[in-house]
Formats: C-alpha cells, sequence, structure tokens
C-alpha cells in the first residue's frame, strides 16, 4: 500500500501487486489513517507500507511500523504526475475532453492517485483501478 503524507489529508492506496489491481484508495485527514490501515491489516492484505518522504513522514514512519513492514520512497513530484494519471484512469469526458490536456484540473483530490503514482513506481508496472475515483472523506466536527 502507499501513503501519501499531508498535514491536512493523506492519500492511501492498496494494491494487489498479483493482480495488478488497486483494491482500495481514500484520501483522509490524518486523524483516520491509522484506523484505516488497521482495518485493511485485520482483512490481511497490508504487508508493505510505501511511505513518501514528503511532510511528516518521519513522524508516520515510527507510527506504521506496528502495522507492516516500510518502506521510505521518494515523492518529489507524485502530485503532478497525479495529475496525468487521473486523467488515465478516469478519463475527461464532457465539455473537460475539449480543454488542452495541460489545463485540465481532476474534479476529485490527487492524494489517492498520487499514493498510487509511488506504488506503481516501486512495482515498476501501472495498475488498474476499476472502482470509482477517491473522495475526500472529512471527519464529523463534534
Amino acid at each position: 500500500m502507499g501513503l501519501d503524507p499531508g498535514r491536512a489529508k493523506c492519500g492511501l492506496v492498496l494494491v494487489d501487486p498479483d493482480q495488478r489491481l488497486v483494491i482500495d484508495g481514500v484520501v483522509l485527514p490524518p486523524s483516520r489513517v491509522i484506523s484505516q490501515l488497521k482495518t485493511w491489516s485485520n482483512q490481511g492484505e497490508l504487508r508493505l507500507i510505501l511511505l513518501g518522504n514528503g511532510t511528516s513522514s518521519d513522524q508516520w514512519n515510527s507510527a506504521l511500523q506496528r502495522l507492516a513492514s516500510i518502506e521510505i520512497v521518494d515523492e518529489r513530484g507524485t502530485t503532478l504526475r497525479a495529475r496525468e494519471r487521473y486523467w488515465q484512469l478516469w478519463p475527461a469526458w464532457g465539455w473537460r475532453q475539449l480543454l488542452p490536456r495541460g489545463l485540465r484540473l481532476p474534479p476529485g483530490e490527487l492524494d489517492a492517485v498520487a499514493a498510487l503514482v509511488m506504488v506503481e513506481d516501486h512495482l515498476g508496472y501501472r495498475c488498474q483501478w476499476p472502482q470509482p475515483r477517491p473522495a475526500f472523506k472529512s471527519v464529523p466536527v463534534p
């Protein structure tokens, strides 16, 4: 699985490398990341966490070591590459397809797709994402 850490939101993607398939991808506030990873771990689907070396990765590294093996990966440029990957996964339709590629802004969060880019770089191949694009899941305010 890949984790693109951030202060306000984190992208997570769970991949089956044998099937080259994204099982799940979400964008969560940092406070919900461990809970999501524990869910995946309890389902027996968490073996390796690829952690982006950007924002607050040192803090995440120590917090995640109890869940799975961790490998720190370079996340430079993944957000920009995630924009292109987003349109490969979910091609533009309607009026968006009329825009030049460089001007298209994805309508959703890119953090989970950035995490996928890190995973794909690590694996050396692209994965399919059969589910709907990831949405930001906010935490209800008490």
